[in-house]
């Protein structure tokens, strides 16, 4: 039952990390976004799967 468990959030875990630091690291480069930055970081950070994908839509913008 355990490697069950560990086969299934593993790879949601590597997913959750991988989308929070390139949405930090976009976050960081972009000149302007819509809202504080200190905001979006806060949000990518707490907000586990869902901050970076909610940045990914709402927070960029095209410059």
């Amino acid at each position: 039952m355990d490697e069950l468990n560990f086969a299934i959030i593993a790879p949601l875990a590597f997913i959750n990390i991988v989308l929070a630091v390139l949405a930090l690291v976009d976050l960081f480069k972009r000149p302007s976004v819509n809202g504080p930055k200190w905001v979006w970081a806060l949000i990518i950070i707490f907000i586990n799967l869902i901050g970076p994908i909610l940045y990914f839509v709402f927070g960029r913008r095209d410059t």
